[in-house]
């Protein structure tokens, strides 16, 4: 089967991966020398945007960035690698999951900084939620993490 007609069925997260990267420049940073939160948040929603509509070949929307976690500083003159990938989809939704990495160019040490959850939403031409293709796990770890997100919709449903 082509990827093409699976695309009918739905498709597997390898198919809309991206890969973006940046370099830190001072216009980027804050007066201690260190990406802008802002910034990245920008550069987080970019990346995930496109791995959406990849998905769906659909214009989409920012519906939530659900979390996005700051776990080291980038400083200016690093590099930023942005690698989002579907982790989960609904009737019209799709959640991305994006990791963030930053590469010294002097010394080549290279560190994930930041991971952001998104959910974006399909829309038409007059921006009304139009369906999605479904998403087809692939790995064991996309599996485990589209079962997550499965439960965890399960639970607040439960909970309401």
């Amino acid at each position: 089967m082509s990827e093409k007609s699976i695309g009918s069925l739905g498709k597997k997260p390898s198919i809309s991966e991206v890969e973006m990267t940046e370099l830190v420049l001072p216009n980027d940073a804050n007066i201690l020398g260190n990406l802008l939160g802002g910034r990245l948040m920008h550069w987080i929603d970019i990346a995930a945007a496109i791995a959406a509509s990849r998905h769906c070949n659909k214009a989409v929307v920012t519906r939530a960035m659900e979390s996005l976690d700051f776990k080291k500083p980038v400083h200016v003159g690093d590099i930023v690698i942005l690698k989002a990938k579907l982790i989960w989809t609904g009737r019209t939704s799709m959640k991305i999951m994006v990791k963030v990495f930053s590469e010294n160019l002097k010394t080549g040490q290279t560190m994930q900084t930041n991971e952001a959850f998104l959910t974006f939403v399909a829309v038409d031409d007059n921006a009304k939620p139009v369906p999605v293709p479904a998403l087809l796990p692939d790995t064991v770890e996309e599996i485990f993490m589209f079962q997550k997100q499965e439960d965890s919709i399960n639970d607040s449903r439960m909970n309401r």
